[in-house]
C-alpha cells in the first residue's frame, strides 16, 4: 500500500469545513496509520462535537447543562488551589 488513503471526515462548521486526511505511508501497518488517524479526530474536537449534536436539548436545558459544567470547573478550581496552598515549600540542601 503505497500512498493509499485510509479515511477521510469532514465536519460541517458555520463558515468552514475542516477535512482530515491520512495517507498510509510506504511499508506502513494499518494499524499504525489507523491510530494516526484516531489521534487527529480527537485533536479536531470531532468526537466531541458528533456527541453532543447527537441529540436535541432544549434551550433550558442547555442551560442547566452549561451551569452545572461551570460549577464542576470551580469546584475543581477551588480543589487545585486548596491544595497548593496546603502543600509545603521543599528546603534544597
Amino acid at each position: 500500500m503505497s500512498g493509499g488513503r485510509i479515511c477521510t471526515v469532514s465536519r460541517n462548521l458555520a463558515w468552514s469545513e475542516s477535512v482530515i486526511l491520512v495517507t498510509v505511508r510506504e511499508n506502513e501497518p494499518f494499524e499504525k496509520a489507523l491510530r494516526r488517524f484516531r489521534r487527529k479526530v480527537e485533536r479536531e474536537g470531532i468526537r466531541k462535537d458528533i456527541k453532543k449534536n447527537s441529540f436535541y436539548l432544549k434551550p433550558g436545558e442547555k442551560r442547566r447543562l452549561k451551569q452545572r459544567l461551570a460549577e464542576k470547573r470551580r469546584r475543581k478550581a477551588a480543589r487545585r488551589s486548596a491544595r497548593r496552598a496546603t502543600r509545603t515549600p521543599s528546603r534544597s540542601s
